[in-house]
């Protein structure tokens, strides 16, 4: 099974997880990094980065 199980499923995000993110990737974290650290799928933590404007560094 390549897919992890969330426990979170459709969670709304609190100002925790939104200050972590905002944190995490000013530090220039990947997507998957930042994803598994918020215990959030790569997708979501994706599509509330980009409706609050919040740059992710690509991994390469």
């Amino acid at each position: 099974m390549g897919k992890d199980n969330f426990e979170r499923h459709k969670q709304p995000w609190n100002g925790e997880e939104a200050g972590k993110l905002k944190l995490l990737a000013s530090k220039g974290q990947g997507l998957k990094q930042i994803a598994k650290a918020l215990n959030r799928s790569e997708e979501s933590t994706r599509d509330f980065a980009k409706k609050n404007k919040i740059a992710i560094a690509k991994k390469r």
